[in-house]
């Protein structure tokens, strides 16, 4: 699958995806930012080593409306979504491993474990509250 460059015209496509209990790992990052021009080439190597995962580029000011006051304080930060469960949200090193390594442990729990863990820490409340891709999508 390859990577969606997130714009006002395919927020349903992604929404879809989510309204469907599919993965998301959205990249939040920014143009005039050299670390996540850099960060493509290992975000799209992901993309292709798991082609059943829609992975996301999202630019944090050219949709700043669908962002709002979501926190992006270091880049490149991943966004993992599983239908209306945000399973991690925090900035990354550029190591491309690193990154699998985090997408392959969230997809590795039940439905169970990850709603469970959603609720477990003050910050993953604050995920599922802010950084909901879904709820943003469908309420933009």
């Amino acid at each position: 699958m390859r990577i969606l460059t997130l714009d006002h015209h395919n927020h349903s496509q992604l929404a879809d995806i989510l309204s469907e209990d599919g993965w998301v790992v959205a990249c939040l990052c920014a143009a005039w930012c050299g670390s996540c021009r850099e960060y493509f080439a290992n975000f799209t190597a992901l993309a292709q080593r798991h082609p059943q995962v829609q992975f996301a580029w999202i630019d944090i000011e050219d949709q700043a409306e669908l962002v709002g006051d979501l926190d992006i304080d270091n880049f490149p930060t991943l966004l993992i979504q599983r239908g209306d469960v945000v399973t991690f949200l925090a900035p990354v090193e550029m190591d491309l491993r690193l990154a699998e390594r985090i997408l392959l442990a969230q997809m590795s729990k039940s439905v169970e474990e990850l709603q469970s863990e959603a609720q477990s820490s003050e910050e993953r409340r604050l995920w599922q509250q802010e950084g909901n891709l879904l709820r943003r999508l469908t309420n933009s």
